[in-house]
């Protein structure tokens, strides 16, 4: 048996903590600064992480091998499983060009540039975000817009930050799985107090979005329908989240959104002229005047209908208990940990839910889109085959970033760093989403930043006694505003405008509102910390 050490170098919990620290510093270093690929910075960091784990904590080196190899069979399955299959389902309605057509279907709900880029940016790009996550949801809504008529950097600054509130459930719910996961905390504990923070960045953000395409008369001719798109959302977000599924809690907020858009009188009243030659120099795309036959147009939805459908049988009891039935549990081979105390600690089992996890009910949902919108067996095949070619560099990411988590939770590393932190005492309260918000601002995954810094957070609420729950939750909600600054998304916006090498034009844009709306996340984890906002949480 491997049993941590809190202390290992020189009986020191600050020379211990500076050592454990190196491999979350060299990852940062080379992504941030040296602007490495984030799939080699990953691997060196693991690297780094392994020989800390074998050389300054003593963790035997067939079982720093084993921790690696758990964190990577994770990052496999279930998290890489399900944005295969999520973006498989999109490539399939792009070849067989039903997207066209939902992006067409979009551009008829309104004139007004303002409600487009709620439609788009917010309520889509959130349904997207939930199916895919990774970067699908800033290019994706990027180019529709553009096609509706929006200028290139607009379009782009618009959907980076509505890329904003669905991030911790994204890719169903796969930030806040991991962040169990790391921490060892129940999925439903996690998810319900993410749910009572992320929603209120909903009420927000749609308001900015006007404000960004239009200035201060969008907000003042279209808050009514901001206001109501972003009520809706957050308290779909929050139901969803809190008593339903953390895998719906995006697609349930996405379409509650959507629906309250599209009900609003004021959505559907065309745009005043002078509003569409202000805010609309790009070129409108000729193909929206195009009709399309009412029976596509229901084939166009149905990939999202049948995501939707399916995922709601999976959560009727009767239903999950069947499905959780296939779920394996067994001792994890090679792997003997104990925590300082002397108890096993979680990552010694696996679980391995075959048939009940997300991606599983994705791959179900595309064979089902395959048959409704004819796309032949053969070349359904051949879609799922090029996606996982096109995520190569993607899946060497998240296995090697997990692959370093594990290694660093299991050797004790992130437990002396969680303990060093605890020292800020009330303070961390405030820092807790900044951590999350750097992590995401590198990395370009608030998964990547959970599996990095939740069971450091965890470790130093504990410490300091605060909510290990809340300091979780706060990792990840902090998390969702560094996605629209990280190097990834930037050039992922870029790329799909046309802006290539005009990252620096768009970080200055979003830079302002991503720090603005991270202030006011710190205040209210500062305030779910305290007898002020206390009776929020669960």
């Amino acid at each position: 048996m491997y049993v941590q050490e809190l202390e290992p170098v020189a009986d020191s919990l600050g020379l211990s903590a500076l050592v454990a620290a190196l491999p979350l510093v060299l990852v940062l270093v080379l992504l941030g600064g040296v602007r490495m690929k984030a799939h080699l910075a990953g691997l060196i960091g693991l690297a780094a992480a392994a020989l800390v784990a074998v050389l300054a904590y003593g963790m035997p080196f067939g079982q720093t091998l084993s921790s690696a190899a758990q964190g990577a069979v994770f990052g496999l399955f279930p998290i890489l499983w399900i944005v295969v299959n999520a973006l498989w389902v999109y490539r399939m309605t792009v070849r067989t060009r039903h997207f066209d057509i939902l992006r067409r279907s979009f551009g008829r709900l309104s004139d007004d540039p303002r409600i487009q880029a709620l439609v788009v940016a917010f309520c889509f790009g959130a349904l997207l975000e939930a199916l895919a996550g990774f970067g699908a949801p800033v290019a994706i809504c990027s180019v529709m817009l553009v096609a509706l008529g929006f200028e290139p950097v607009r379009a782009a600054v618009v959907a980076l930050v509505a890329n904003t509130a669905p991030v911790a459930f994204g890719a169903m719910g796969t930030p806040v799985v991991t962040l169990a996961q790391v921490t060892g905390l129940p999925l439903d504990s996690v998810a319900s107090v993410v749910g009572r923070q992320t929603p209120l960045l909903a009420l927000v953000v749609p308001l900015v979005l006007v404000g960004l395409v239009d200035g201060r008369r969008g907000l003042r001719e279209t808050w009514v329908p901001a206001m109501a798109c972003g009520v809706a959302f957050a308290v779909a977000q929050f139901a969803a989240s809190n008593y339903v599924s953390a895998q719906l809690a995006d697609i349930g907020a996405a379409l509650a959104g959507a629906g309250a858009l599209v009900a609003m009188p004021q959505a559907r009243r065309p745009a005043a002229e002078p509003v569409r030659v202000a805010v609309l120099t790009g070129v409108r795309s000729e193909d929206l005047d195009e009709e399309d036959p009412r029976p596509e147009v229901v084939r166009a939805y149905a990939p999202y209908a049948l995501i939707v459908a399916i995922f709601s049988v999976a959560q009727i009891p009767a239903v999950k208990d069947f499905l959780a039935k296939a779920t394996r549990t067994f001792d994890w081979p090679f792997l003997n940990v104990a925590d300082p105390d002397g108890e096993p600690v979680s990552g010694n089992v696996f679980s391995l839910p075959i048939i009940s996890t997300g991606g599983t009910l994705v791959l179900l949902a595309g064979v089902c889109t395959a048959a409704v919108i004819g796309v032949h067996a053969r070349v359904a095949v051949k879609e799922w085959v090029a996606t996982v070619h096109e995520l190569r560099f993607a899946i060497l990411t998240v296995t090697s970033v997990l692959a370093l988590a594990y290694v660093m939770n299991l050797s004790g590393q992130a437990a002396t760093i969680g303990h060093f932190v605890a020292a800020a005492g009330a303070g961390l309260a405030f820092l807790s989403p900044v951590l999350g918000w750097f992590g995401v601002a590198v990395s370009g995954s608030d998964t990547s930043a959970n599996a990095l810094f939740g069971a450091l957070q965890v470790t130093a609420a504990r410490e300091s006694g605060l909510s290990p729950e809340l300091l979780a939750a706060a990792n990840s909600s902090g998390g969702v505003l560094g996605k629209m600054i990280s190097p990834q998304n930037l050039t992922i916006a870029c790329a799909a405008v046309g802006l290539a090498g005009r990252e620096g034009d768009l970080l200055r844009k979003v830079l302002p509102w991503s720090i603005g709306l991270l202030l006011v996340m710190c205040l209210i984890v500062v305030g779910q910390s305290s007898v002020v906002l206390e009776w929020m949480l669960p």
